[in-house]
């Protein structure tokens, strides 16, 4: 006999009240409805565990991602990212049509100008692994479509990645510590964690329990710079624990509370903290 429970995905757009079509008959609701597909078209928006302005962050969406968005309530609409699968609500001034994107961008905080010139007013500031379509081509500068024009050299076309998460994750160094953010303005650990391996063309989800799950377990003699260590506390809510990357055989980078930031701190620091806070032993990860 056929468990249906395998055939739900792992993140449904499902309440009571209503849930996506694709869930029809696996998961109970009042109302089924299909989604409808956006993408973001704001240098990056967050995603709030409610419709009111003041509901927590729980994750953010940058500039060119997709976001399947099941209702709308007023300025609100509730949806799921199609990049990690977060689920949330997000202010629907921030999407707009889906255009099929061609590049990212490969550096932090890149300045999207009003024409292709040095000189030029910068219109926007288009963070680290943004989808965007690329236009024109002029004096070192690239067209983004729906934002402006950018320095030739933070246009990445698909397929040319960084070298490893931990080259990756260096780039955010010093940024800030923020719960619920996942860009190169403020990261938690996860968001980091997931944007570095972005970076690199990997796959990786948007929480600690997602990441744990990823590639194939290594022992901890064993780990290599540019794998993962993840502590997992399930009563942490929706992140479920502390992520990040093996940058050394003493050293990892992460996005921590404890110095507010992104930073290079050694392996047994970090491990003596975790444990005094009742976290899991930590498990490492190849992917």
């Amino acid at each position: 006999m056929t468990d249906l429970s395998a055939l739900i995905p792992p993140r449904a757009l499902a309440r009571p009240d209503l849930a996506e079509q694709a869930v029809e008959g696996l998961v109970r609701a009042a109302a089924y409805r299909p989604t409808d597909a956006f993408q973001l078209v704001s240098p990056s928006a967050e995603l709030r565990d409610g419709p009111e302005a003041t509901a927590r962050r729980v994750s953010e969406l940058v500039f060119g991602e997709a976001f399947d968005v099941l209702e709308s309530r007023g300025p609100r609409a509730w949806g799921r990212a199609r990049r990690d699968g977060a689920i949330g609500w997000i202010d629907r001034a921030a999407l707009g049509p889906v255009a099929a994107p061609d590049a990212r961008i490969a550096l932090p905080r890149t300045p999207a100008r009003r024409s292709a010139s040095a000189e030029a007013e910068v219109v926007a500031v288009l963070p680290w692994n943004a989808l965007v379509q690329t236009g024109g081509r002029r004096d070192g500068f690239v067209q983004v479509v729906g934002a402006g024009w950018v320095a030739q050299d933070a246009v990445a076309p698909f397929g040319d990645f960084d070298p490893d998460p931990a080259t990756a994750a260096e780039r955010l160094l010093g940024t800030p510590h923020a719960l619920g953010g996942r860009t190169d303005r403020a990261t938690d650990c996860s968001g980091l964690v997931q944007q570095a391996l972005t970076a690199c063309g990997l796959a990786g989800g948007r929480y600690a329990p997602d990441q744990a799950q990823l590639g194939r377990a290594v022992r901890d003699a064993e780990a290599r710079r540019g794998d993962l260590v993840i502590w997992l506390k399930p009563d942490l809510d929706v992140w479920g624990g502390h992520s990040a990357i093996v940058h050394d055989a003493g050293h990892l980078v992460h996005a921590t509370g404890a110095a507010r930031s992104v930073v290079m701190e050694s392996f047994a620091a970090a491990a003596d903290r975790y444990a005094a806070e009742g976290f899991d032993a930590p498990v490492f990860r190849r992917v």
